[in-house]
């Protein structure tokens, strides 16, 4: 019985480590990501993930209003948003 608990001992090594190193970590950034997106208003700078630096002008439920200059607004889907600018 031990014999046998020992030969699934590497296999369950190895998902622990999988676990600790990439799975937990890339949660917490999902989740801290997320609540960055519900925190965000109007007037916030934020960067979108294709490197635009644009201020929010109006929240949606799945987008978000932004200016791109003075003249130019547009709407931007909540998921292109990369980082907020402090």
């Amino acid at each position: 019985m031990s014999q046998q608990i020992m030969q699934f001992f590497p296999i369950i090594a190895l998902f622990a480590i999988f676990y600790f190193l990439i799975i937990r970590p890339q949660q917490k950034a999902q989740k801290e990501h997320a609540s960055m997106l519900e925190s965000l208003s109007k007037g916030d700078k934020i960067v979108t993930n294709g490197g635009l630096i644009v201020e929010v002008v109006k929240t949606e439920d799945e987008f978000f209003k932004v200016k791109l200059n003075d003249e130019t607004i547009v709407k931007l889907d909540r998921s292109f948003v990369s980082k907020k600018l402090d």
